[in-house]
This record gives structure tokens, C-alpha cells and sequence, in this order.
């Protein structure tokens, strides 16, 4: 990935197993840094109007291959990059991620795309100033995600891979690889671990610590900034 110090704004990124509470937290620090008039933008994964539709319906035909399914996220991704993350960033936002590049070094690399291929096809995005990995143990994790559903999506459960013919039991096996490739890169990408079992309030507060340390916040107020407005093609 590139280097971000010639970037105005900052970065940071949530990423976890489903379940994991991550969008509960990374919407909590939305809130906390807006009631600081902290200057701030919030992307998920996978949410491009470009390619939206072409991802539809190609999971609802189920004619996805691993390599096909790689590239149409990291379009998706290259989209939003290009339109929103990096315009923003360079005029001066803290932007959050629910998701960003690791999702695909994690999840891509399980479905059997070469590891080293999908980190070259994501090298135009730059390194997060924060990346929190929430972490919880798989059972639940699982338990969250499952109660109440009575079946789990064809890619959601990694159906496409032959696990399992059983929908439940495929997503706790694709999910379980995914688990481990994630703690595979922890260390790597120095993820800011968080215990996603300790209550929510915990975790919250211990982000906002991390958060304040290592982002003077000050830079970031709406009175320290030229204003930008944006809207989802990018800068008005």
C-alpha cells in the first residue's frame, strides 16, 4: 500500500469477522467525533453505485468465480476511493471505513486467490492512520450473525467454495478460515486489537483513547478547515 504522509486528513478503518460489532463501534465514534465538530466521512464496504447491480445480480445467478468476485469488489472499492476516501481525505477529513483492503487480504486469499496478487491489485490505496481489528471468538461471533435467520446467504456463507452443503454449517467453516487468515496479518499491518466480548461502553471508550492519541483532533475542527462539501460523486 502507499504511504500516507503527504495526506491532509486521516484514516481510519474498522475490520473484524461478522458479528463482530465493529459497525456498532466505527457508528459510535461517528457520532463521538461530530459531538467534537471534528470534520468527519464514513464509506462501507461494497457500496458503490457503479458496480452495485453487476454484483447483484451475479450472486443471484451464482456465476461468481473467486477471481471474477475479487475484481468486482476491488473495482468497487477503486470507485469510492477514487470519488470519496481520497478526495476527502486530501481536503483535510477524518474518515472512517467500515471495511477496507484487508476485507479483501482476508476474505479473497480463502476463497484461493493468490495472497500476493490481491494485495498488488489494492497497492493504489494508502496505509490507514488507525486500523482497529475487533476481536471475538468464533462461536460468538457465529451466534450473533445466526440467531433468528433461517439461512444464510449463497457468498455470505461461502457456498461457492464447497465447504459444506449445509448453509449454516459452510459459513461457520468459510468464517473460520477467515479468522485465521485475519490474525495472520495483525501483526503485519499493526492492528489496534480490540476485545469485542468486553461490553460496548469499554470498547467505545478505549478507541476514543486510541483515537485522541494518536490524531490531535484540534486539526480537525470545522473552524480549523476550508470547508468542502461532498456528495456521493464526490466534491460540490
Amino acid at each position: 500500500m502507499r504511504d500516507n504522509t503527504e495526506i491532509n486528513g486521516r484514516l481510519i478503518v474498522v475490520e473484524g469477522l461478522d458479528g463482530s460489532g465493529k459497525s456498532t463501534q466505527v457508528s459510535l465514534l461517528r457520532k463521538w467525533l461530530e459531538s467534537q465538530d471534528v470534520k468527519v466521512s464514513f464509506t462501507v464496504w461494497n457500496s458503490s453505485e457503479l458496480v452495485k447491480k453487476a454484483i447483484r445480480r451475479g450472486k443471484k445467478k451464482e456465476i461468481f468465480t473467486p477471481t471474477t468476485f475479487s475484481l468486482l469488489h476491488c473495482t468497487d472499492f477503486a470507485d469510492r476511493y477514487e470519488q470519496m476516501i481520497l478526495p476527502q481525505l486530501k481536503a483535510g477529513y477524518i474518515v472512517l471505513a467500515d471495511r477496507y483492503v484487508y476485507t479483501a487480504f482476508a476474505r479473497d486469499v480463502v476463497r484461493g486467490c493468490d495472497r500476493e496478487w490481491v494485495r498488488k491489485i489494492y497497492n493504489f490505496a494508502i496505509e490507514p492512520h488507525i486500523s482497529f481489528f475487533f476481536r471475538l471468538p468464533l462461536e460468538v461471533a457465529l451466534g450473533r450473525v445466526l440467531i433468528g435467520r433461517s439461512m444464510i446467504k449463497f457468498y455470505e456463507a461461502g457456498m461457492d467454495m464447497g465447504f459444506s452443503v449445509d448453509s449454516k454449517e459452510s459459513f461457520k467453516i468459510f468464517q473460520d478460515k477467515i479468522s485465521k487468515e485475519y490474525e495472520r496479518i495483525i501483526k503485519e499491518f499493526n492492528f489496534e486489537v480490540i476485545d469485542a466480548t468486553r461490553p460496548i461502553k469499554e470498547q467505545q471508550d478505549k478507541i476514543r483513547e486510541i483515537v485522541s492519541k494518536k490524531i490531535d483532533l484540534y486539526d480537525f475542527k470545522y473552524k480549523n478547515l476550508n470547508i468542502v462539501k461532498f456528495d456521493r460523486r464526490g466534491i460540490l
